[in-house]
């Protein structure tokens, strides 16, 4: 684990040598790729853990490596979420048959009195927190507290890469198995093929608790022309969201909607990009709701600049431009907010913001999306760029 590439104000690492949590990894096998925050990196021989964590949400992460006999093959990675407090200490033991940190000595007072009272000991393998992505973290997790990241995580603790699925029957009975399709002639259709593979469902306890997005945008006994203004601002379903899971605090909204992200960024889980898609174009479409949620949308605003600030400008052209999603649900909301009605102070925010984004990406947000061939911008600067 290397050190820290940037030297931290000696008074900041001060506070955090005295303040700072430290999470005690014993047993993580060389070479498994392990991080936390924004920041990862290839254990080495000497790794027993990270020191001088600042107090607050963080997100651990980590992929087991398998022998170098065995091909050096990288498994899928393991995340979960964990708010620490100053000079918390939480111990975790490394199990290599699930392959994955059992935090379970963290509950044993007389496990973890040992490793204080050994703590100036262990300091020398222990990899000082990357304080240099710190900035970085919190502008992407600012809205999400303790509470809401427990409320949205899975009830096994663990976000996984990919998902732990069972059969949704288990078959147990010779006479179950002989009602199922048999699997010893050959197929005469793909619908066939699909058929015969049995159903499978996530394991329980390993799903991410994200808010549900209603299907129909529309409230119950809706006319037609109901049915089509609700399908086109998307007002009526976003308070139903808000009602049913924020209706306290609307803003805890942007809280998931940075859940999602850091899910699909840091733990690779796609489910994560998708929910954060969902979550976005419900926000952006919501033209009445825009009107009556002033600090919602401008919050909005500073998440997304935060978000979109990390991610490669090339990342959309191979995965959030299919079907021009980002650019064509960013102008329904550019186009929304500078509508009559609007509060000033959104307006000019998302102005500025539209601006940012087409100096950055060379999107242009005033073509006619329908038709998907690029659209050629030329900037202040002479530079042309495809959007």
């Amino acid at each position: 684990m290397a050190s820290n590439s940037v030297d931290m104000d000696p008074d900041v690492a001060r506070r955090l040598f005295e303040e700072g949590a430290t999470l005690v990894l014993l047993g993580v096998p060389r070479g498994t790729e392990l991080g936390i925050d924004c920041k990862s990196w290839q254990v080495g021989p000497r790794f027993r853990g990270v020191k001088m964590i600042p107090p607050g949400l963080h997100f651990l992460h980590y992929c087991s490596v398998s022998s170098i006999n065995s091909g050096g093959e990288v498994g899928p990675k393991t995340g979960l979420f964990l708010t620490l407090k100053p000079r918390e200490i939480l111990l975790a033991n490394w199990d290599p048959t699930a392959e994955d940190l059992d935090f379970s000595a963290s509950k044993n007072e007389e496990e973890l009195t040992r490793i204080r009272e050994t703590l100036q000991e262990l300091d020398p393998y222990l990899g000082p927190y990357p304080y240099e992505v710190m900035r970085k973290w919190v502008s992407l997790t600012d809205r999400i507290s303790e509470e809401l990241a427990k409320n949205l995580q899975p009830l096994s603790g663990r976000v996984c890469a990919f998902c732990d699925v069972i059969p949704e029957l288990q078959l147990r009975h010779t006479k179950d198995r002989a009602e199922q399709p048999r699997n010893d002639t050959a197929c005469q259709s793909m619908k066939e093929g699909l058929d015969r593979l049995p159903k499978m469902k996530q394991r329980e306890g390993t799903e991410l608790r994200f808010s549900t997005i209603p299907q129909k945008t529309y409230p119950p006994g809706a006319t037609p022309a109901e049915i089509t203004k609700c399908s086109m601002d998307l007002s009526y379903a976003l308070e139903a969201v808000l009602k049913k899971n924020y209706e306290v605090e609307p803003l805890n909204l942007l809280g998931e909607l940075q859940f999602a992200f850091v899910c699909f960024l840091l733990g690779n889980v796609y489910e994560g990009f998708e929910h954060w898609k969902q979550i976005l174009a419900l926000l952006c479409r919501a033209e009445e709701a825009m009107k009556k949620h002033k600090e919602l949308y401008v919050g909005l605003i500073t998440v997304l600049y935060h978000q979109l600030g990390e991610i490669p400008p090339d990342f959309f052209v191979d995965i959030v431009s299919q079907n021009n999603f980002l650019t064509s649900t960013l102008q329904d909301f550019f186009q929304f907010a500078s509508g009559p009605g609007m509060d000033a102070t959104l307006r000019k925010r998302a102005e500025k913001f539209k601006a940012h984004l087409t100096k950055k990406f060379r999107w242009d947000f005033d073509a006619d999306l329908d038709d998907c061939a690029p659209v050629v911008v030329e900037l202040p600067e002479g530079k042309m760029g495809f959007s």
